[in-house]
């Protein structure tokens, strides 16, 4: 199965999750000057397929993971700028934005590309283009070819990542490094020391190599506190090709008030085998009889559009699914009816009623809940196809109540062409729900936090503001945000506001609120063509 890789909010990974030695941020700011849409100091663009492959360095042989020949031909830099110039105008969301400086200044296609963006702001003062970057094509399609990353199974939680830093398990997968210790390494566990070096204030260096280590086979050692306190203990892990387990802890929560039973659901990632994982968790829970829905995706950065929609239509049924739009994207104003990817005309994604082959036989019927109402659990770390979930459904008209903080906020995505060895990620579309809606770049939020009042009412959904609670497992109705909901389910009530807005969120990490680093394809939205 081909895939083409459209994702977003990439750069959240090198700007936030990453440890710091002083204070955070990043990236490279467009330079100032003039817009319109035409190139200043060009005569003219050339058509971006005349300068396409075009390289001042071309490759030979064949690509391994496309298996077919480099396209590439003796050019230049000017050649390589000049493409990027005109795919700009051409393709990216905003190219009436751009400045389009004369290349002549610029020494590389890297410090060049930075420039082609907008400098705008979204309506909560960050860029409106948080998400410009780009890859050697080498790193990124190893990235994209796998859900498979080097680690431990322990999915860090950077609570604050410039010293003095603070870093504790948000979850971990079966059968992995971490689990397999005795004790087993578990959510709430803090890290003091990697390798000796002390996490608040030692070299980030060291500590980024340990904690996300760049091979398996290395040996690191770890001094950490269990939840729970009392005396520290060392580790030590050898990491290894971990694969996630993208759904957990399905089950029935015993003991709620109200009328029904509530199921609960863990989703991480949007992986192929997500697929058979939400087929399954969702056939336990039709079993059960459960008449509302918890899904946990506050750790979810995206993955496979279609697996998002499948999953809608697992909550919501055929009834409220049906001839409805899951998500649609709309590209710039040069491309209004033609999918400029394709050729073909832009049609949306559907809400899918039989398995499409990721991990299930493709054309196996889906099961379903029928739910009119769904409750999501979210943190700055749910984004892209996770977001897709909350606005599609809210499309197709089931109430979703959302408990948690702001989520990242990725209406966004982008097709990713290589042009002589790099990747280039520039916004191309936004995708859409039924109603046409999908202004989200400062993300959704609940109705009682302070993020609401900004954005537009759309963006806002009804439920509670909680922030993060690392000292209960996930999955415990004891957990700060699974207790809200349940609260919420049974009075209509909300306890008092402890999430963050999106305003502080871009400011610094929060004490309650972390980050995690995850493989650049797990926090991707992708599209199959």
């Amino acid at each position: 199965m081909k895939s083409r890789i459209f994702t977003r909010y990439a750069i959240a990974l090198s700007v936030v999750a990453s440890l710091a030695s002083c204070g955070g941020g990043g990236g490279g700011g467009a330079p100032a000057g003039g817009g319109g849409g035409t190139a200043t100091g060009f005569a003219a663009l050339p058509a971006a397929s005349s300068v396409a492959a075009m390289c001042a360095a071309p490759r030979s042989g064949v690509d391994p993971y496309t298996k077919k020949a480099y396209p590439d031909q003796q050019g230049t830099l000017l050649n390589e700028q000049n493409w990027l110039a005109a795919w700009t105008n051409d393709l990216y969301l905003w190219y009436s934005e751009v400045p389009y400086p004369e290349p002549a200044s610029y020494a590389d296609t890297a410090s060049y590309f930075k420039a082609l963006k907008t400098t705008n702001l979204s309506p909560s003062g960050a860029p409106k283009d948080k998400f410009h970057f780009s890859y050697s094509t080498p790193v990124w399609e190893a990235m994209a070819g796998s859900g498979v990353q080097v680690g431990y199974g322990a999915n860090w939680s950077l609570l604050a990542s410039s010293p003095p830093r603070s870093i504790v398990v948000a979850y971990t997968d079966p059968n992995t490094p971490a689990t397999q210790l005795t004790p087993a390494l578990a959510r709430g566990a803090k890290v003091l020391q990697v390798d000796g070096v002390d996490v608040a204030y030692g070299d980030a260096a060291k500590l980024n190599a340990g904690l996300f280590p760049a091979a398996a086979g290395e040996s690191h050692t770890f001094l950490v506190q269990d939840l729970g306190g009392g005396p520290s203990r060392s580790i030590t892990m050898t990491p290894a090709n971990v694969t996630s387990a993208p759904v957990q802890n399905v089950g029935t929560l015993a003991g709620t008030a109200g009328p029904g039973k509530v199921g609960y659901m863990l989703f991480n990632d949007h992986l192929a085998q997500a697929e058979s994982a939400l087929i399954a968790g969702v056939t336990q829970l039709k079993a059960a009889n459960v008449t509302d829905l918890v899904i946990d995706i506050r750790y979810n950065g995206g993955g496979y559009l279609d697996i998002a929609s499948e999953l809608g239509y697992m909550v919501a049924g055929p009834t409220q699914t049906k001839d409805k739009t899951f998500e649609l994207l709309t590209f710039n104003d040069k491309h209004k009816t033609v999918d400029p990817l394709n050729g073909g005309a832009i049609t949306p994604t559907p809400f899918y009623t039989t398995a499409l082959g990721f991990s299930t036989a493709s054309g196996t019927p889906l099961p379903y809940l029928g739910l009119t109402r769904v409750y999501v659990l979210t943190g700055p770390d749910t984004c892209s196809a996770s977001e897709s979930v909350m606005n599609s459904l809210r499309g197709a008209g089931v109430e979703v109540i959302q408990i948690g903080s702001t989520t990242c906020g990725k209406p966004y995505g982008f097709f990713a062409p290589d042009n002589c060895g790099t990747t280039y990620f520039s916004i191309q579309f936004k995708g859409v729900n039924a109603l046409g809606f999908g202004d989200y770049s400062d993300g959704f939020a609940p109705a009682n936090s302070t993020a609401a009042a900004t954005l537009a009412a759309n963006a806002v959904f009804p439920g509670c503001s909680i922030a993060d609670d690392f000292t209960h497992a996930l999955g415990d109705p004891a957990e700060a945000r699974l207790a809200a909901a349940l609260q919420y389910r049974a009075s209509g009530s909300c306890p008092a506001a402890t999430g963050l807005g999106q305003a502080r969120q871009l400011k610094s990490l929060a004490a309650t609120d972390g980050y995690m680093n995850k493989n650049l394809f797990l926090t991707n939205r992708i599209l199959r063509r």
